[in-house]
């Protein structure tokens, strides 16, 4: 084969990948478009399309208004918002530390701002956006403490693995501790903040969730070439020409930014940042960069979870129980394909 023809290969070969990707995100914003929709027409009763189109317009409509705009509406578009959020802060430190298991909830990111938000509510008897900042400050505080307990002429993600499960069940102790003292009024707003919900969530809850969303993932897909390149290794990356170092400070802030941001509005909704970097990953196939089908895949499973919690039950249960009886098993899965294999965590 000449070096014309491999040429042309490669060429042939990368644009199949890139039309196969643009096809994967596209039939993933179908289906989350679809299941947008379906949520602001089905509930308790079925709202007619034009019924919901006039009410996202702005008109009122007897009956409508209050089911699609107050109810429906705000929590469909919160799932959505934070599923994005989730699904691409976790693929992200996932590609960083080259390990499926490295994701904000596994290491105790999540945890981390769930136990700053309990602590906010039970102890300080704080509300509202008191609450978010300090699961949000709390979030990226155990992010940095994971990795500098972690870092030994590097972080290796085994290492960063290890130390933040031991670091996420010392905080999920914690967070035992404090409801075990709290008050009875005080326990069902913090089981929100410890199962995850978009129960009663508000169109300007969603605010800080969007900016998040485009501030961080705008500096997540900016940096999708180097992510890539890392994936291949430090030395490989570094050899093309990527600041390894500078890299990872970044994706690692922007992408505990955008969890923890999340995790504010909506709680820590359970292995969504976790399933859907494998998901993704599996519909793109090997090559290509999985930061937007990641994003999408957590959008559809938040809010795919929400509907299945609230009506396809015998009884209403938050996302994240949903999420989280969804995630358990792969989990298990994993572990034990990575032990068969003869790997190690």
């Amino acid at each position: 084969m000449t070096s014309e023809t491999l040429s042309l290969t490669v060429t042939a070969n990368r644009h199949a990948r890139a039309r196969r990707s643009r096809r994967v995100v596209a039939a993933l914003a179908l289906v989350l478009l679809a299941g947008f929709a379906l949520t602001l027409m089905l509930g308790q009763s079925f709202t007619p399309p034009g019924d919901v189109l006039r009410v996202l317009m702005g008109g009122d409509v007897p009956g409508a208004s209050f089911t699609v705009g107050q109810l429906r509406l705000p929590r469909a578009v919160m799932a959505v918002l934070v599923g994005l959020c989730f699904g691409m802060g976790g693929v992200a430190f996932q590609i960083m530390l080259r390990n499926p298991l490295a994701s904000p909830d596994i290491i105790g990111v999540s945890s981390g701002a769930s136990a700053a938000a309990v602590f906010a509510i039970v102890v300080l008897s704080l509300d509202g956006p008191a609450v978010a900042g300090f699961s949000v400050v709390a979030g990226l505080a155990i992010a940095l403490l994971v990795f500098g307990l972690s870092f030994r002429n590097g972080v290796a993600g085994t290492r960063l693995i290890l130390v933040g499960i031991g670091v996420a069940a010392m905080i999920d102790s914690f967070i035992a501790y404090l409801l075990s003292r709290a008050p009875s009024w005080d326990l069902q707003e913090a089981m929100r903040w410890i199962t995850g919900s978009v129960n009663g969530a508000k169109l300007d809850q969603a605010v800080p969730v969007l900016a998040a969303l485009l501030l961080f993932g705008g500096i997540l897909l900016s940096r999708a070439r180097d992510l890539e390149a890392l994936r291949m290794g430090d030395d490989t990356a570094a050899a093309l020409g990527v600041r390894v170092g500078a890299t990872r400070i970044i994706v690692m802030l922007s992408a505990v930014g955008m969890i923890a941001i999340a995790t504010a509005a909506a709680g820590p909704v359970m292995f969504v940042a976790f399933l859907s970097g494998p998901i993704a990953s599996r519909i793109v196939g090997p090559n290509g960069s999985i930061l937007i089908p990641s994003a999408l895949v957590g959008a559809v499973l938040v809010l795919a979870g929400d509907y299945i919690g609230q009506f396809a039950l015998p009884s209403r249960y938050p996302v994240g129980v949903v999420t989280g009886a969804l995630g358990a098993p792969y989990l298990i899965y994993l572990i034990v394909r990575v032990n068969r294999a003869g790997g190690s965590l």
